[in-house]
């Protein structure tokens, strides 16, 4: 018999991230920090859209793009939030999930053997995309004393004459890293020189500590080349409700629409008809569920300071990336030990890329109670290493 399989598919490693928790799962008292969902449920009010649409019967079809009405509270949205103008009617498409658009911009801007710069530690989505894509990925190992951003001379060393996407991943998952305006503008300049499009995957934009997020593609040179990719499961707390958007040039857009059009035909309805209430009513939401990630984030770092451990203060999304290197450990080690003997689970920091070998995620998507019962195992681990 054949092999039925696609080799190209057999080779990707599956998430590095699951393996984990499908273990914890079946493990009695586990703490799991990992799970990168919010703990909230979503804002009655939006909710309450989603079940007013049913009731009016609204379960047919949006058009392949999206619901006009939804395209338009974005293109609002997006000006308000980061002054860029877009075209409800051409620039922006409606997405099952920030994922879809990642992978349906790839398969649109890709060709056999182009290159794609993958900032890691990082989502670990994009390399598999870029694969089944027909891309080549090129990592770009970002670094601890940089606080994992991306550097001008590292985006310049790893460009080649086959470099035609740069993903930008900020705010990051796993490590919470965000970039600021300035830090931007070197990295515009150069994908401008060198004629490189971006894929600004803004997903954790909403959930920042120290200041307001800033779009690679509000800067100058850059709209034209950057396909700006969010969603609505991080900020507003609505997972389950699958749902993302991308806005970029109508021509890329219009491509990523064909791809959409034949795999997806649209994104559910009901949670259209949520999200333009989301984005008309829900800042104050948004802002109650920052503040209260802010307290989760301090708390944690004040944590990691009294038991020593090695933490870059993040300042977006709502993970920390502690360092383990200390016990001699890998990150995989570290995390099945933690496991089995604290019955806490955490990320390796090496599934989200070889740079983050010697870390661990931890999300602080769980309510503070939680975290003080989880940095107690923590401690209790860590002190017992030491102690050996």
């Amino acid at each position: 018999m054949r092999n039925p399989l696609s080799e190209k598919i057999v080779n990707i490693k599956p998430s590095g991230i699951r393996k984990f928790f499908d273990i914890a799962s079946e493990m009695k008292d586990v703490i799991s920090l990992g799970v990168g969902e919010p703990d909230f449920d979503t804002p009655w009010h939006i909710r309450d859209e989603g079940i007013y649409s049913l009731e009016k019967g609204r379960t047919f079809y949006t058009s392949n793009s999206g619901l006009m009405e939804l395209r338009e509270e974005i293109c609002k949205y997006i000006k308000r939030r980061c002054d860029i103008t877009y075209d409800p009617k051409s620039d922006v498409i409606i997405t099952v999930g920030g994922s879809e658009a990642i992978d349906i911009a790839m398969r649109a801007m890709l060709d056999p053997g182009d290159e794609v710069l993958i900032p890691q530690p990082s989502y670990v989505s994009y390399e598999p995309c870029a694969v089944l894509a027909g891309g080549k990925p090129v990592i770009i190992e970002l670094k601890n004393e940089n606080e994992f951003k991306l550097t001008g001379d590292e985006l310049l060393e790893a460009i080649t004459d086959k470099t035609k996407i740069l993903v930008m991943p900020f705010p990051n998952n796993p490590t919470g890293a965000m970039m600021t305006r300035d830090e931007l503008k070197d990295i515009a300049r150069i994908c401008v020189e060198k004629d490189i499009f971006v894929l600004s995957d803004e997903i954790y934009s909403e959930l920042t500590y120290s200041g307001d997020h800033c779009s690679i593609a509000s800067l100058p040179g850059m709209q034209e080349r950057t396909i700006l990719i969010n969603g609505f499961s991080k900020g507003f707390a609505m997972t389950g409700w699958r749902l993302g958007y991308a806005c970029g040039p109508a021509q890329i857009i219009a491509q990523m629409t064909k791809i959409h059009q034949f795999c997806i035909m649209c994104a559910p309805t009901t949670s259209q008809y949520a999200a333009v209430e989301a984005l008309r009513n829900g800042d104050k939401d948004v802002a109650l569920m920052r503040e209260s990630y802010d307290q989760r984030r301090r708390f944690l770092m004040n944590e990691f300071r009294e038991m020593g451990l090695p933490c870059f203060e993040p300042y977006g999304a709502f993970y920390v990336f502690p360092c383990i290197k200390e016990f001699g450990m890998t990150s995989e080690e570290f995390a099945f030990a933690l496991l089995d003997a604290k019955r806490l689970a955490v990320v390796p920091g090496s599934a989200f890329g070889d740079s983050g070998e010697g870390f661990i995620r931890i999300s602080y998507a769980y309510s503070i109670e939680k975290l003080k019962v989880a940095m107690g195992r923590l401690r209790e681990y860590v002190e017992e290493l030491r102690s050996r």
